[in-house]
């Protein structure tokens, strides 16, 4: 009996790329909608207002701040399981793993942030936007290094993906420290209660994951309201989900929930940021836009100082043996790497919308601008750098296509 023959569709979503073309494809059109008559559709689509009350708790915010705050919560919360279960298990359990990639995070965030400051250091309102260089976007990296498909060894993949992990804790951090508001304390008081109750839920091993999503809803709404940014409560929640199970020997509610999550963030999350956030419109574009320290501190720090900060700061830890080089990569191969980090797409226009959006400074189109330019030259020189320097027919095995 023949089996029957998969869709395009289910084919196409099994690719490890397909996340990577989705926002792609969101990305574009919300250019080409920006860029149309049908911008003033798209802008109303953008800031329609949203609200929700429930007695004196109010939340009212037009729908890109929704998106921006909610979706991007989500996200956030399904970074803090993938860190949570490579600590525990993954590649980042395993000492040996984490200086390379450690090491070159550092550096793929201080060069390029120090080459924005450089541009806007006279402009204490363009400075606001400082972190924006110093994001990688690792699902748009992982899409472009799959178009090399068999050649790429699994080390490769290993290699940007814990450094992309490290990338996240240093933006999450950056959002904690610097993107904060007027703190409330009455809301941070209520996040401090949610976090005793999500750690006696761990400890008591309930694994009831609407118990814990209930509690990190309440978590997430005080952390709206209390200055600090809402999307750190997901970072948070992810760090008391249960990663074993006492019922189900053998299960994992992390790896689980995980699991169900990828999709949902990867085809729907990701792509809607990515939508709301990309409209850019170029009427009257020349290259004074271009050249603006705005627009040029970003795209510079992303596909200047991500390759030079990775680059050297791995040189560095292998020439002072701290560590070695991973198993079949070649130093073109990890510069080729290094440059596909600086495809900042998401995470970066995530912080700008942080910097510029919120604080009310418009700087928005510059930021768009920026972040455009550098990805797109970052992932071309990645891809060309890899295509040359990566054997033609690598050994890789059929199961080894993902990283741990």
């Amino acid at each position: 009996m023949m089996k029957p023959q998969e869709s395009f569709l289910a084919k196409f979503f099994k690719m490890e790329s397909a996340g990577g073309i989705v926002l792609m494809l969101a990305a574009t059109l919300a250019v080409v909608l920006a860029n149309t008559p049908l911008r003033t559709y798209y802008a109303l689509f953008i800031d329609t207002p949203v609200e929700i009350r429930v007695g004196a708790i109010h939340i009212a915010k037009p729908l890109l701040l929704w998106i921006n705050d909610g979706l991007m919560a989500i996200f956030f919360f399904l970074v803090g399981l993938e860190l949570k279960r490579e600590l525990l298990e993954g590649e980042l359990a395993d000492k040996r793993n984490i200086i390379l990639p450690g090491v070159g995070a550092i550096g793929g965030m201080a060069v390029p942030a120090l080459i924005y400051v450089y541009f806007n250091m006279n402009d204490s309102a363009a400075m606001k936007g400082w972190a924006i260089p110093a994001a990688t976007d690792i699902a748009f990296a992982l899409g472009v290094l799959s178009l090399l498909g068999s050649r790429v060894p699994i080390s490769i993949k290993v290699f940007l993906t814990s450094l992309a992990i490290f990338d996240d804790i240093g933006a999450i951090v950056i959002i904690a420290v610097f993107y904060t508001e007027n703190i409330s304390p009455v809301a941070l008081a209520v996040v401090g209660f949610c976090i005793p109750v999500l750690a006696l839920l761990n400890w008591r091993h309930v694994e009831a994951k609407s118990l814990y999503i209930a509690v990190g809803v309440v978590m997430w709404v005080a952390m709206l309201k209390s200055g600090v940014h809402a999307t750190l409560a997901g970072v948070l929640l992810a760090m008391f989900i249960p990663m074993t199970s006492r019922e189900e020997p053998g299960t994992s509610p992390l790896k689980s929930l995980e699991h169900d999550l990828h999709a949902v963030v990867a085809f729907v999350v990701l792509p809607v940021f990515a939508f709301a956030n990309a409209g850019l419109n170029l009427a009257g574009m020349g290259m004074e836009q271009i050249f603006h320290p705005v627009p040029l501190g970003i795209a510079l720090g992303l596909f200047v100082g991500k390759q030079v900060g990775i680059f050297s700061c791995c040189w560095a830890a292998v020439a002072l043996k701290l560590t070695d080089l991973p198993k079949g990569v070649s130093w073109g191969a990890l510069y080729g790497a290094a440059a596909l980090c600086g495809v900042g797409f998401t995470m970066s226009l995530f912080i700008g919308s942080l910097a510029f959006e919120q604080t009310a400074v418009n700087l928005l189109f510059d930021e768009r601008l920026g972040i455009i330019l550098g990805s797109l030259a970052s992932g071309a020189v990645g891809y060309l750098v890899l295509k040359v320097t990566l054997p033609a027919n690598a050994d890789v095995p059929e199961d080894a296509t993902e990283p741990a």
